[in-house]
């Protein structure tokens, strides 16, 4: 049984949502320790039990110390299977993150299968909606994945109540992934997403987005949300080049300004643009598991954060062959059968 520190370099879910993914991948137990331990409130929440559990249903998998508050879990995975699956978090955990955890192990299986994920679409620490569908999928899909995705309903912090709906076929002529370069550029654009709340946050919003970013003002738009459990706000700002969009986000919170949301977006962009490569600091996080599952790549990203430094540590415990060079390159090995 792999044995996993989880207060180790980063200290936070992905440690968990990484060894989910390859342990139902690859057939390996794990024990995890010390789970989120560098969080102010350490131990598995609502989406991390989720997590949790829906990777143990896909594979049938024997777990023990599956609850709310857990600091240990064991985790002796089954073989993944196809299938139709629904996951409900119950707060506004992070929906996508679910997906990190299940979605790469469900690349290698024979046979179609669904997913839907309930809970935050639009939450604070997470990636929402838009980059998965237009900025991971893409790639994913270039690989040889079949992937397509749907936004059933948006949910926000603190409500939640978001619902998105995953197709996966199994993957065929699987080849690496090679980003080296953006390419020529495309174009950005800007959205601000409300529910149930004033126009004239958008306008705060979009107004610093014009004074820090030379977006065109064709490119930014208002999305007011209809039908959502609660309150949110979302931005979400896009630059598309030849051969990836990176999309950049930020969350709205009771009590946060809406000059403080598009202020965090726009800083992002604009590390982003400075540093010249394609893969933002998510995004290669993001790109690492499913591309070890796939037929591996190679990447250029900026300095690599703790977290992708935590990451790749967990990958290489469970066999893969991750490495990252001085300027950036992350190059990752397609795991062995």
């Amino acid at each position: 049984m792999i044995q996993i520190d989880g207060a180790k370099g980063e200290g936070g879910g992905q440690i968990l949502r990484t060894s989910l993914a390859m342990s139902m991948a690859t057939g390996q137990p794990f024990r995890i320790v010390n789970i989120r331990a560098a969080r102010p409130k350490p131990g598995l929440m609502r989406q991390h039990l989720t997590c949790v559990l829906a990777a143990a249903e896909i594979c049938g998998a024997q777990v023990t110390g599956a609850s709310v508050g857990s600091a240990i879990v064991e985790f002796s995975p089954g073989k993944p299977k196809a299938g139709e699956y629904v996951f409900r978090i119950g707060t506004a955990g992070g929906t996508m993150l679910v997906l990190q955890a299940v979605l790469p192990a469900l690349l290698r299986v024979e046979g179609r299968s669904t997913i839907r994920v309930e809970g935050g679409t639009h939450a604070k620490a997470a990636p929402p909606f838009e980059f998965f569908e237009r900025c991971l999928m893409p790639l994913l899909n270039r690989c040889g994945a079949s992937v397509r995705a749907r936004l059933e309903r948006r949910g926000f912090y603190p409500a939640g109540g978001g619902s998105v709906f995953i197709e996966v076929e199994p993957s065929s002529g699987v080849k690496p992934l090679e980003l080296l370069e953006r390419g020529e550029f495309r174009g950005s654009r800007a959205t601000v997403i409300l529910s149930r709340l004033p126009h004239e946050i958008a306008d705060r919003e979009l107004a610093v987005l014009r004074g820090r970013l030379s977006l065109d003002e064709s490119g930014l738009q208002v999305v007011h949300v209809e039908q959502a459990v609660g309150p949110g706000n979302a931005l979400a700002v896009e630059y598309e080049y030849e051969h990836l969009t990176e999309v950049f986000s930020a969350m709205g919170e009771p009590g946060r300004r809406a000059e403080s949301v598009a202020e965090e977006a726009a800083n992002a962009v604009r590390n982003y643009l400075r540093g010249g490569r394609p893969v933002g600091p998510h995004l290669a996080d993001q790109l690492m598991t499913p591309l070890c599952l796939l037929a591996g790549g190679r990447y250029a990203t900026g300095p690599l954060t703790e977290h992708s430094r935590t990451n790749i540590e967990v990958l290489r415990q469970f066999g893969g062959e991750v490495a990252a060079s001085d300027d950036g390159v992350i190059e990752v090995a397609p795991l062995n059968e």
